[in-house]
């Protein structure tokens, strides 16, 4: 460089986690030495904030030098992979986000940047002869002489004294003072570790998985399977292939946290626990297992869809369990999906990516037609388990007693399990005693005053909740409308009146309610696991929670109660959405050696779902349902965004409303612009809402179009328009 100054060895691009467009310069200060991927400290208007080194010598028309800040320090943690960098980019283009939001899941942790503090520990040291010796004095030194470095409050509870007493030791020379990091060790899963046998169908569909890690190159298959198929076991294979090549392992499950017999099947097949990543964890849970997976100490993490966010140097295989679930879809802030997602994270990491289902979604049962995935088949229940008989009950011609949910068939076949000494399970997907409490009187209707939404009874806690935005209120003892005593009356069931009709039908069997209100974390799960594999319940009423994933050998009779719930309303996925409930649900029965019955209450017993399910025939359930689709051009033969337009005042979102209709892109590339309309939940949380639709080619360019066209409308401040690219919930 001829001795000349070049200041661009001396900027960088710092991308900090906010929603703002581009990274910022900094100067680079004497002495630091900084890659792409770091993680800085730097000032940002009267604070100072953490973020990453995007790029080396600045942005592209950056700031002039005179009004650059300077780089505070870096943080002494792993840098941000470059794999991770590039798909923050790739999934920041696809939602339309800025990057600092996606950024920001990446660094949700932002105590881990920095390692924990080192602590002190104490071994025995050289007791001097005038040391003044006391009982007390003596059990510490007799605990400190045999084992490992222990921390003073170890060592004081272990010996029985106050912590003054290893205080005076340590300052005698008695006890001899180490520096501990603290970083917890993480047990190695062990690949090699004794499986289960596998049938030769899942032998097959194993090898190729194996195969596909072994090529360290990507391939996305859909692995299918019907319910006790062993599609776990499968994919466990390609995971311990993995570890022995010494790459990390990322398993996604939709409810993270009620999945105890998943771990448990984990422990028993690896030898050891995986690294935990979901909502439950505590604060320091979190920002130990952030540094294991920065730090490359985390070899095989399981987690809700967050996880895929974190920071994996050596991510050599990614499984997306159940990979139908709407649970992967995020809803807020960054709206996207962790399915869609994972394959582009495998896509740019170089590496294979495996979703299991048994009730794939059309979009993944679509790419495995056109040849984009892979397909690994297990049409049989392992060890020769059959698949249970489904049969339905017409609600029309034969309905439950007035003022009841149980028709006399459903009736008879749990008295007939309850005799037999086996499990029964009845679904109904609503938590709570009743979805709406109304006045008998003058006929209010309790609504939630943030939402437009009904208020769901609890009876057990005496209190009306909204299921949308958590508000609850005592329940009233008279009419708030009318103010008459004694006439509000639950319309419809919940889980917990399900519960009441069941107990005065069958006194002496053993009930549990399996709903997100009474099995409220993985330690409660794990209970309700182990009382129903124990037998220590005869009847289980639960909503989703149990409807996937579950093996429960004596379980052998499922009963839904309202068949038809989730083929109210206009969703695009409403009707593939409800098979796969009930198909998976369905699957709970007859796991093992006993025969499963399925007892499906409908109002429409022939819907091409309830016909499906007494058929058994998927396939031709997803060919009708691709083919609907297919003519109106709906995904996955079509693209569609959604814009969400949110405000305090109505008046304000019909403003911003009239400003994008006014510069729609119908037209644009095949475009279609549908809306402005009320959203199904009008108001949320207080805010007023309104939607518009687009459809268009999956040629189009969605994302640029999108951009262009609120780029040019002019939107209150006060407005926030949400851009959810391929919607999956319509509310």
């Amino acid at each position: 460089m001829n001795g000349e100054f070049n200041e661009t060895l001396n900027r960088v691009a710092v991308l900090l986690p906010l929603p703002l467009d581009g990274a910022f310069d900094y100067w680079v200060p004497d002495g630091l030495v900084l890659a792409e991927g770091d993680f800085v400290e730097v000032p940002f208007g009267r604070r100072t904030m953490s973020g990453v080194v995007w790029r080396l010598g600045g942005a592209d028309g950056g700031l002039e030098s005179s009004k650059l800040k300077t780089v505070i320090r870096k943080h002494d943690a792993p840098p941000l992979p470059k794999a991770e960098r590039h798909f923050i980019e790739w999934l920041a283009r696809y939602t339309v986000t800025p990057p600092g939001p996606v950024l920001k899941m990446a660094m949700s942790v932002p105590a881990a940047l920095d390692p924990p503090t080192p602590k002190t520990a104490y071994l025995m040291g050289e007791v001097a002869d005038s040391l003044r010796m006391t009982p007390a004095r003596q059990r510490v030194l007799d605990v400190a002489r045999d084992g490992p470095p222990r921390l003073p409050a170890d060592l004081a509870r272990e010996a029985g004294v106050t912590p003054s007493v290893v205080k005076g030791l340590a300052e005698a020379g008695a006890l001899k003072p180490v520096t501990l990091a603290i970083a917890e060790a993480v047990p190695d899963p062990d690949p090699d570790a004794e499986g289960p046998d596998l049938s030769a169908e899942q032998e097959e569909a194993a090898t190729l998985l194996k195969a596909q890690v072994e090529a360290e190159t990507f391939a996305a298959t859909l692995l299918d399977g019907v319910p006790g198929s062993g599609k776990t076991e499968v994919y466990f294979e390609a995971v311990a292939q993995a570890l022995r090549q010494g790459r990390q392992v990322l398993v996604l499950l939709p409810e993270i946290a009620l999945s105890s017999q998943w771990y448990g099947r984990f422990a028993k097949r690896f030898g050891a626990a995986p690294v935990e990543w979901h909502s439950d964890l505590t604060v320091a849970q979190r920002r130990g297992n952030w540094r294991a997976v920065a730090e490359g100490r985390a070899k095989v993490v399981v987690g809700a869809r967050s996880a895929l966010m974190l920071p994996y140097p050596n991510l050599g295989l990614i499984v997306v369990d159940e990979e139908h679930d709407p649970a992967f879809k995020q809803e807020d802030g960054v709206i996207y999906n962790a399915r869609d997602m994972a394959v582009v994270r495998a896509r740019l990491g170089e590496f294979p990516v495996i979703l299991a289902s048994a009730t794939p979604s059309l979009e993944t049962v679509s790419n495995a037609q056109t040849g984009r995935y892979q397909r690994c088949h297990l049409p049989e229940r392992h060890a020769g388990a059959l698949l249970p008989d489904v049969t339905t009950v017409d609600l029309r011609s034969d309905p439950p007693p007035r003022g009841n949910w149980l028709s006399p068939p459903l009736r008879e076949a749990i008295a007939e399990t309850l005799a037999a000494g086996e499990q029964s399970l009845l679904y109904l997907n609503r938590r709570g005693y009743a979805p709406l409490t109304l006045c008998r009187k003058c006929g209010f209707r309790l609504q939630c005053p943030r939402c437009t939404a009904w208020l769901v009874e609890h009876r057990g806690q005496r209190r009306l909740q909204c299921h949308h935005c958590g508000y609850n209120v005592r329940t009233p003892e008279a009419c708030p409308e009318c103010e008459s005593v004694g006439t509000l009356t639950p319309c419809g069931p919940g889980v917990e009146r399900l519960a009441e009709e069941v107990a005065e039908l069958y006194p002496d069997a053993r009930v549990l309610v399996a709903a997100s209100d009474t099995i409220t974390g993985p330690k409660a799960a794990a209970e309700m696991v182990r009382s129903i594999e124990d037998h220590e319940v005869d009847l289980v009423i639960g909503t989703q929670m149990v409807a996937k994933g579950y093996h429960f050998p004596m379980l052998t009779l499922v009963g839904v109660v309202d068949a038809d719930l989730g083929l109210e309303g206009g969703d695009l996925r409403a009707a593939e959405r409800t098979y796969q409930l009930l198909f998976q649900v369905a699957g709970r029965a007859g796991r093992e050696d006993r025969p499963g019955r399925v007892v499906l209450q409908t109002y429409m017993p022939e819907h091409p779902v309830m016909a499906a399910m007494v058929s058994g025939d998927r396939d031709r359930f997803l060919e009708t349902e691709s083919a609907a689709r297919r003519d109106m051009h709906m995904p996955p033969f079509g693209r569609l965004v959604a814009l969400i337009v949110s405000g305090p005042k109505d008046h304000e979102v019909e403003e911003a409303c009239r400003a994008l209709g006014r510069m729609r892109p119908d037209g644009v590339d095949g475009v279609q612009v549908l809306g402005p309309a009320p959203a199904p939940l009008a108001i949320l949380r207080g805010r007023h809402r309104k939607r518009f639709l687009v459809k268009a080619p999956r040629s189009a360019n969605i994302q640029a179009i999108i951009q262009r066209w609120i780029g040019a409308s002019q939107i209150p401040n006060s407005v926030r328009v949400q851009i959810d690219v391929d919607p999956y919930n319509f509310m």
